[in-house]
């Protein structure tokens, strides 16, 4: 399915208005990011007490991977990486720049978990090298809530140059590592991110009653500067992009995570 690519309204704006339109919407990021700190929690207790920022870094490089190249998997990587960035956007007039190569979203699926077609601007390259330029400009841009780039090969030097400009903007950097091969993890390989995830699809909880009930991921932190790695199994993102423990993970006195033997 082609993917809504919203029209900016600055285009339509003489250049002064144009410049202090943008010198507002910097204003406001600045404030609202102040407000939440340097890093955007997942408010889950269990979660944010193991991430040595309490959250992940609002000017810093996250990688995530799907566990393995299924479908599923890759659904529900794209989909946590887009429930992120949907809390990043949560104040009005605040956007999204999505680089890829390949246009293949499903734009509805993507406000299920809360980022609206209206928030986000795509942006299309023809190999990988053309993605990451563009996310290393938006992120210096600094007018931005959150990037998000898709590729499948990314050294550490393209790591690192993103890392460089997250945090010279102040702009979270979602990088979402593609599968080359089926047996080799994108996150093998070294990088500057600040957190790296793998994401997988595993069974959700039964119902007392006939339905469909919530998705429910493997969400594992291969590798996070200045802490450790760990596991944990949670309810995918709702409609405001955020995560949930499992009901009866959350009635348990001890929580459900568990430490991660290797990291990538």
């Amino acid at each position: 399915m082609s993917r809504h690519v919203p029209t900016s309204n600055l285009s339509s704006l003489p250049d002064r208005s144009r410049a202090d339109h943008l010198a507002a919407i910097r204003a406001e990021l600045a404030y609202a990011r102040a407000a939440r700190g340097p890093s955007l929690a997942f408010g889950i207790r269990t979660l944010d007490e193991r991430l040595a920022d309490h959250g992940l870094a609002g000017g810093g490089l996250h990688e995530i991977a799907a566990a393995s190249a299924t479908l599923s998997d890759d659904a529900a990587a794209t989909l946590f990486a887009a429930g992120i960035a949907a809390r990043f956007a949560d104040q009005p007039g605040f956007s999204v720049f999505w680089a890829l190569t390949r246009f293949d979203l499903y734009a509805p699926g993507l406000e299920q978990v809360g980022l609206r077609p209206d928030q986000v601007f795509y942006a299309q390259g023809q190999k990988d090298s053309a993605v990451l330029a563009m996310a290393e400009d938006a992120l210096r841009d600094g007018s931005l809530a959150c990037v998000i780039a898709e590729v499948r090969q990314a050294d550490q030097t393209a790591t690192r140059r993103l890392q460089l400009a997250a945090s010279d903007g102040q702009t979270p950097m979602l990088l979402y590592r593609h599968h080359r091969a089926r047996e080799r993890c994108p996150l093998s390989g070294l990088s500057s991110a600040m957190t790296r995830w793998r994401i997988g699809s595993v069974p959700s909880g039964r119902l007392p009653h006939a339905g469909v009930g919530r998705s429910r991921w493997s969400v594992e932190l291969v590798r996070q500067r200045n802490g450790n790695p760990f596991s944990i199994e949670l309810d995918a993102c709702d409609d405001t992009g955020r995560l949930a423990l499992p009901a009866a993970a959350a009635n348990r006195a001890a929580p459900a995570v568990g430490a991660v033997n290797q990291a990538a």
